[in-house]
């Protein structure tokens, strides 16, 4: 058996064409941490605030309790 010379081109399932042609894979992931690092600052933010909260409402209670001994 003699060597083809045929060639054999790829089927244009195998090649970018059209949207998946301008995708970029770094631009995906630099996307993706930033919108997972401004998420984790939002909710970091919320329970500073929460926390700020409780150790308020704790501070102001042992204030009235401090006042209402010493009125005894």
């Amino acid at each position: 058996m003699a060597a083809s010379t045929e060639v054999i081109h790829a089927a244009k399932v195998f090649t970018k064409h059209g949207r998946s042609a301008q995708v970029s894979v770094i631009k995906e992931i630099a996307a993706g941490m930033t919108l997972g690092l401004a998420a984790g600052f939002v909710w970091k933010m919320y329970h500073w605030n929460e926390k700020r909260k409780i150790e308020e409402y704790y501070y102001t209670l042992s204030k009235v309790q401090k006042i209402e001994a010493s009125d005894e």
